[in-house]
């Protein structure tokens, strides 16, 4: 699949997130949790630390400050409003990935968010379901990784009606008091996501943050 139609396809799934009433941080008005200063930003992953692909070079977008759109299909009224930045990469074909960072008041604060994400990364099929009835979709959990304070991997797959098929792999890490987020993304199934070369990106995510 090209990737703009690939790209209609998670459209399609965020524009049924955010019609469900969802948002990708707190709603209007509420103040961000304070952060650490610009400064002591962490790292991000260069595009050669992604799982490879076969075909094509991956290509990384400057770093930007917001929660990523690519998420909201995932991740929307759960997330809370936190400074975040983010990263998208992609391929020359349907494979595209991101990694969003945030650094929090306290590493208390950074466990909680990280557990936070995670129970929504686990709730993500189940309200793909009731949110799109056009959409079926199924979650699975692939382990936690000991890299810091810990990492925790998901995949995601979907099918349309009309036929689309994708699959994602997610995860979730902190460094103390920040916390990192993974996401894959391509057409397929299951079985055509690079488990294994995504726990190896997942681990130096979280290395790599400071």
């Amino acid at each position: 699949m090209p990737r703009p139609a690939r790209a209609a396809t998670l459209a399609t799934l965020t524009v049924a997130v955010l019609a469900a009433g969802t948002a990708l941080t707190a709603p209007a008005g509420a103040a961000p949790e304070k952060t650490a200063p610009r400064s002591a930003a962490p790292r991000f992953l260069a595009a050669s630390e992604l799982p490879p692909h076969p075909w094509s070079a991956w290509t990384a977008s400057p770093v930007a400050d917001g929660f990523p759109v690519e998420l909201a299909f995932c991740l929307g009224e759960g997330v809370p409003a936190y400074d975040y930045r983010h990263r998208v990469f992609h391929t020359e074909l349907d494979t595209g990935a991101v990694q969003v960072t945030v650094v929090t008041g306290s590493a208390a604060k950074g466990k909680a968010l990280a557990a936070l994400l995670d129970e929504e990364i686990r709730g993500c099929a189940a309200r793909i379901e009731r949110t799109d009835r056009d959409t079926e979709a199924e979650g699975r959990y692939y382990g936690s990784l000991p890299v810091e304070e810990g990492a925790e991997v998901h995949g995601l797959h979907t099918e349309t009606s009309w036929g689309a098929t994708d699959v994602h792999l997610l995860s979730v890490g902190r460094d103390g008091r920040t916390v990192t987020v993974v996401g894959w993304g391509q057409m397929g199934d299951f079985g055509d996501a690079p488990v294994s070369a995504f726990k190896k990106t997942t681990r130096k995510a979280v290395e790599k943050l400071y």
